[in-house]
């Protein structure tokens, strides 16, 4: 270990264990975040390993590259569920040293195997249990099966992006599944602080569409407000102006400038100063009014230089403003190794990005890479003896 870790304090979650009895994203995710903050992770696998190992290419020492970043700081038991003495053994260890279950396996399946809440806190009052499921659990959908897009989909969130008039476009990330883990992490926390009072656990219940409703909070708002849906607004957002990308002559430069006085800053920076008194942008209402025309005029004015160019101009009169970069330029920015976000992995094959939070200036260590397949069986869950 090398010899700043090795004197960094412990982590806020050193001593809980937790078990993942999940795949692909969502649970991988909400176990990453534990995982980093000091919990020992113990990601339980079928034979075949999680779904997410084989999601490829590019292909990255031996797994997905989305499962490398996904599954740090883990150790992987492999379990086969179907074999009853496996099964029996995994049970008991989680009822003599786990402190939280988390699990977002198909619907009835946990309850197939008795690992559900109800039989594990049976045996085992203080576990923190945490469900992930795709529609909720309850109402007419909870036994439906679900992913990232199609909650995308499903929940409204494809129809507020992209462009108006065009085919309805999915976030590039996997918002909703990594989303749903923040939700499971944040539930397993407070629950595990709640059992400091009563020794008590409880049992979390997340999903993905509830996830996908919470991102809609706003537009919901809107809606409910005024009976009209909203429309998809590209890089803009509804209600403020000018909050959005402009074409520079090498590129797109995002610019903010959703207040009055930020407003006048801007027209003077382009040479334009009378746009602040013009009636038709006179106040942020009437921006939004006649946003069309103001874009027209910006757009004509910021295409003639370079976007380095305006982004000195307009940084220098005040006005909040980057670059839409790309995942190379990202990557080497110096603000992204001023943070040191960008972590090498203990075997020093890897580099990826870290929690994005500090502890008293420490960011969390990236204590070893994603496990190979049943790397830690032996370790964790050794066979039977006799």
């Amino acid at each position: 270990m090398p010899q700043d870790q090795a004197a960094s304090p412990p982590l806020p979650l050193a001593g809980i264990r937790v078990f993942e009895i999940g795949t692909s994203v969502a649970a991988p995710y909400a176990g990453l975040i534990l995982a980093s903050l000091g919990a020992e992770l113990v990601k339980v696998e079928r034979p075949e390993g999680d779904d997410a190992r084989h999601w490829g290419p590019p292909f990255w020492h031996g797994a997905s590259s989305i499962f490398q970043v996904f599954n740090v700081n883990k150790r992987s038991v492999v379990v086969d569920l179907k074999d009853a003495e496996a099964l029996a053994r995994l049970k008991a260890l989680i009822v003599e040293t786990g402190d939280a279950v988390l699990q977002n396996m198909r619907p009835g399946q946990v309850e197939k195997y008795g690992l559900d809440a109800a039989t594990l806190q049976a045996a085992k009052p203080s576990l923190v249990y945490c469900n992930i499921g795709a529609f909720g659990a309850t109402g007419p959908l909870r036994s439906k099966p679900g992913y990232d897009p199609l909650m995308q989909a499903f929940g409204g969130l494809m129809m507020m992006t992209g462009e108006e008039g065009r085919p309805p476009v999915r976030v590039g990330t996997s918002l909703i599944d990594m989303g749903t883990g923040m939700w499971c992490a944040l539930g397993i926390v407070a629950a595990l602080l709640g059992r400091q009072k009563d020794g008590r656990g409880a049992r979390i219940d997340t999903s993905l569409y509830e996830t996908a409703l919470a991102w809609m909070t706003y537009h919901a708002a809107d809606f409910l407000a005024t009976g009209v849906p909203g429309k998809r607004n590209g890089s803009a957002t509804r209600g403020i102006a000018p909050y959005q990308a402009y074409r520079c002559a090498d590129g797109y430069l995002m610019v903010a400038a959703p207040n009055d006085g930020l407003f006048r800053k801007l027209s003077a920076a382009l040479g334009h100063p009378e746009w602040a008194g013009d009636p038709r942008f006179v106040d942020n209402p009437s921006r939004v009014a006649n946003l069309p025309a103001l874009n027209a005029m910006i757009e004509a004015i910021l295409a003639t230089k370079p976007r380095a160019e305006w982004q000195a101009v307009l940084e220098a009169a005040g006005i909040p403003t980057t670059p839409t970069q790309t995942i190379d330029e990202v990557v080497v920015h110096p603000q992204t190794a001023a943070l040191g976000m960008l972590q090498k992995t203990p075997d020093g094959r890897m580099d990826i990005f870290g929690l994005p939070m500090s502890f008293d200036g420490q960011r969390p260590p990236l204590r070893n890479a994603a496990p190979e397949l049943g790397a830690d069986t032996d370790a964790v869950l050794p066979a039977k003896k006799g």
